[in-house]
């Protein structure tokens, strides 16, 4: 048991530095702000049961992960690193399921703690940790209920209480994202259970029953409120949903064929974790690494089926690609133990260990060229940061040449541990606008602070600029709508000076008065590509003349 908590605490400490350390040190993104407009509104306007984002009804994604924002919203208001921070949760409790989940399938918790750890230190994964979008809610809870789920049919008693807390995150999964993780996660899962164990139910109905009564109970009661009282706006959205999922973002089926690179440092370690055919012989725990590989697969086939594909979209397959990395790792642990280790298995273990040894040994390199020439680091912490890349070198290095793949893994982890902690926000930095002059500022004029906020109906407004403002920002016919101006003052942002927006007689019956011109602009201007004139805008007060 002790060891057990011993794990825990490993677990903890890389999740600690994988998702929440330095998690505000980049600008919030269109879907963060999308998704903490409609939190603000929950609260602004008590709409928790139908969500709005500026002012219109945002019902396509269930409001679970947006409750959540909203009560932190309540607590802390716009604490962008707390609100990250409740996605590092959701992470920390996928990476904990994981460790559960392949030490129970497995009976080796060596093989679900680095499971684990290869989860929490996959790209894909720390990026859906560090941001406050909700793909991270449904498939955490997922792999919860495929936990629970796995526990209640191996249990040879009646498992109620497993088959419970399968049904109620079952539903927290399809209140976190509808039915996306049903998907991408379990029904992989459960053809690839089915495929390799050919379990047995029998004496599961009742259990099964009720686990599935949960989960409808708490999946279809908010779709339900909204049929019946917001009947033709859930059906809209229904079909506009159904269609987008086939008609946009649509690409070609081996659009994901750089799968493994969203793995990140472990890319090479799955690449040669899923050549089955080589190492299901190798292996002890072969049926449990042939499910993992098989579950793999079957995620990536069916991923690349779908219309609409996004490289986020694979965050679900990197939870059984994990646990390959580990079977592969645990086998050349047992394997060099036993001195049973082959010559291609020295060659290609070495390989993968060189690479990060590689990257880790250039780091130090890299920080004098970029940061310390530029004067963002003393000579101090220049030494400092070298000797810790250098040690995290060393050790996978000398993992390498001595076939220690526990030395090799910890000196993968240490390294991105290092690049979170000491160059993450100094990286960030270098692609964020130190220009930057936020619309933000509109939350401290005085004078602004209960006046209403229009733009131009004919001009795109950024979602993004609605959250700076913390407040919704309306559209408005202006060359033909002139009701606005019996109710003055108001104010106007666009993406022009008012002179050139505003028809000539209704200029003549208004007072403009310019407040500023604001640039959101996360990137400088010098990055041609990403710099745009849509989160440049005019905020002008009309009054009466």
């Amino acid at each position: 048991m002790q060891k057990n908590y011993i794990h825990y605490l490993f677990i903890l400490i890389v999740c600690w530095f994988a998702f929440f350390v330095n998690n505000g040190s980049v600008y919030e993104d269109i879907m963060e702000s999308r998704n903490l407009v409609t939190a603000h509104e929950m609260i602004e306007y008590d709409n928790w049961l139908v969500p709005t984002m500026n002012g219109e009804l945002r019902l396509e994604k269930p409001p679970l992960p947006t409750w959540v924002a909203a009560g932190i919203e309540y607590l802390q208001p716009d604490n962008i690193s707390l609100q990250r921070a409740a996605a590092g949760i959701m992470a920390t409790l996928m990476a904990f399921f994981l460790y559960f989940f392949a030490s129970a399938l497995s009976g080796n918790r060596l093989l679900g703690l680095l499971s684990a750890l290869v989860l929490a230190t996959s790209f894909n994964v720390i990026m859906a940790g560090r941001v406050a979008t909700w793909d991270i809610y449904c498939h955490s809870f997922m792999l919860g209920a495929i936990f629970f789920f796995y526990r209640g049919i191996k249990n040879v008693r009646t498992s109620w209480a497993n088959f419970i807390w399968a049904g109620v995150f079952l539903g927290l999964s399809f209140l976190g994202k509808g039915p996306v993780a049903f998907y991408a996660l379990l029904l992989p899962f459960l053809i690839s259970y089915a495929w390799v164990y050919r379990p047995s139910l029998k004496g599961k109905g009742w259990p099964i029953l009720i686990m599935l009564l949960l989960f409808i109970v708490i999946s279809f009661w908010w779709p339900l409120y909204l049929y019946v009282f917001h009947r033709d706006t859930a059906l809209f959205v229904l079909a506009k949903e159904s269609t987008a999922w086939i008609e946009r973002n649509v690409r070609p089926w081996y659009y994901y064929w750089l799968f493994f690179a969203e793995s990140g440092i472990w890319a090479l370690f799955l690449l040669t974790g899923l050549c089955w055919p080589w190492l299901r012989k190798k292996v002890r725990m072969r049926k449990e690494y042939t499910f993992a590989v098989l579950w793999t697969v079957v995620t990536l086939v069916l991923l690349s089926l779908f219309p609409e594909k996004k490289t986020r979209y694979l965050l679900p397959l990197l939870i059984p690609a994990a646990m390959v990395v580990a079977h592969y790792i645990v086998y050349i642990f047992m394997a060099a133990k036993e001195k049973t280790l082959t010559t291609s298995d020295r060659v290609v273990f070495r390989v993968n260990a060189f690479i990060p040894a590689l990257i880790a040994l250039g780091m130090p390199v890299a920080v004098y060229l970029l940061f310390y020439r530029e004067g963002e680091v003393g000579l101090t912490l220049l030494i400092i940061v070298s000797i810790l890349f250098l040690l995290a070198a060393y050790s996978i290095f000398a993992g390498g040449v001595r076939m220690k793949s526990m030395k090799v893994f910890t000196g993968v982890v240490l390294l991105l541990i290092l690049v979170e902690t000491l160059l993450m926000s100094r990286v960030a930095n270098m692609f964020n606008n130190t220009e930057i002059k936020s619309i933000k500022a509109v939350r401290q004029i005085e004078e602004l602070q209960h006046v209403p906020f229009y733009y131009p109906a004919d001009e795109e407004l950024r979602i993004e600029l609605v959250y700076e403002a913390g407040r919704r920002i309306l559209p408005w016919d202006v060359k033909s709508d002139t009701t606005l101006l019996n109710s003055l003052p108001i104010v106007l942002v666009s993406g022009k000076p008012a002179m050139e927006v505003l028809p000539a007689a209704m200029q003549e019956k208004v007072n403009l008065r310019l407040i500023d011109v604001y640039d959101n602009n996360n990137r400088p201007k010098t990055d041609k590509k990403r710099y745009s004139p849509k989160f440049v805008r005019y905020v002008t007060i009309l009054e009466k003349k």
